[in-house]
């Protein structure tokens, strides 16, 4: 989406949390969870979700319409957020307080776990536990990638097409590219390098996301989405550049020790964003792949980051890269003692 409609958007949305909230219904039961993967830091876990005061999961069926597709979609939206919850972590001994959107951080301490672990939380009677990815000691390398066009077909360079693409489509029609998955199965060598998703989506499709990704077999990896601003504290959404590139950022302090691989497209200026990180974070990037969508990549990002010595693959699929990659991969086993 383009900044000007989700400012839109966000002064729609106070404007009618204004008007409507004295009519809100009083919660009767208990709140619900909403579950987030999590990611690792040097010194803390972060077990991430968003407390509400009920949460819809519709279901879709084979041959849905999408018009019902449009409105299970614009029910995810309509979510009522319980602020100023504490939510606590007993077994770890730490708690935090739910922001006016409801979204939460627990910065747990590290241990000796591997892979992926679950943080058991409770607020209000509420109970969940929230999966956090710990990376491999072993870890050779970190891998971001972009979503839509990336890894799902959306058409996101043009804004129609990925409204009607994204609100009318079900986790049965959308469609996963299948050498999206078997890149990144490639690049992570089985969990051994951690993976994480970035995307300009709300953090209201995460579940959706979530359930997408696992249905067509892509490696489970973190989300990192963004929030629509809505709340009386907020000043409106960040550019996609600024959400994309702050979480890059985040992501390589998370990861000290590792070079990245940056996945992504040409349809929404990902060249220009990943070349302004590079050059925050000099040897951090190990090389970037570009599926061409929509329209064709920025020559001077793309030139930017090979002049910084930064492989760029500009590929209309992904075969010749997994071609590269499997090419490599036998090498390695020809010369292995």
């Amino acid at each position: 989406m383009k900044r000007g409609l989700l400012r839109l958007l966000a002064r729609t949305g106070r404007r009618l949390e204004s008007a409507f909230g004295p009519f809100e219904p009083v919660r009767a039961g208990p709140p619900v969870i909403e579950v987030y993967l999590g990611y690792a830091t040097p010194d803390h876990w972060i077990a991430r979700g968003r407390v509400l005061s009920r949460l819809k999961r519709p279901q879709a069926r084979h041959g849905q319409g999408p018009w019902r597709n449009l409105l299970q979609m614009l029910s995810l939206f309509l979510t009522d957020e319980v602020a100023e919850v504490t939510v606590t972590a007993p077994a770890h001994g730490v708690s935090a307080i739910t922001d006016e959107e409801g979204y939460f951080n627990l910065l747990i301490p590290q241990s000796d776990a591997r892979g992926w672990a679950e943080v058991a939380v409770e607020a209000e009677g509420a109970h969940a536990r929230l999966p956090v990815q710990i990376p491999n000691p072993r870890a050779r390398m970190a891998v971001v990638s972009d979503i839509d066009d990336t890894v799902i077909a959306t058409g996101a360079w043009n804004l129609p097409r990925n409204l009607w693409t994204t609100l009318t489509g079900n986790i049965q029609s959308r469609h996963v590219f299948p050498d999206a998955v078997e890149l990144l199965a490639r690049l992570s060598e089985a969990g051994r390098n951690p993976v994480f998703f970035v995307s300009s989506s709300p953090w209201n499709l995460h579940a959706f996301l979530e359930g997408l990704f696992a249905r067509a077999g892509l490696v489970r990896a973190p989300l990192f989405l963004r929030d629509l601003g809505i709340g009386e504290l907020q000043e409106g959404p960040t550019s996609h550049g600024e959400h994309k590139g702050g979480v890059i950022d985040r992501l390589m302090a998370a990861n000290p020790g590792l070079p990245f691989w940056l996945v992504g497209d040409t349809g929404q200026h990902d060249a220009a964003i990943y070349a302004a990180v590079a050059a925050r974070h000099p040897g951090r990037v190990r090389r970037v792949t570009l599926r061409r969508a929509g329209r064709a990549a920025e020559a001077g990002a793309v030139a930017e980051l090979r002049a910084q010595g930064i492989p760029v693959d500009l590929l209309d699929d992904y075969g010749p890269l997994l071609s590269e990659l499997a090419e490599k991969k036998r090498e390695l086993r020809a010369t292995a003692p």
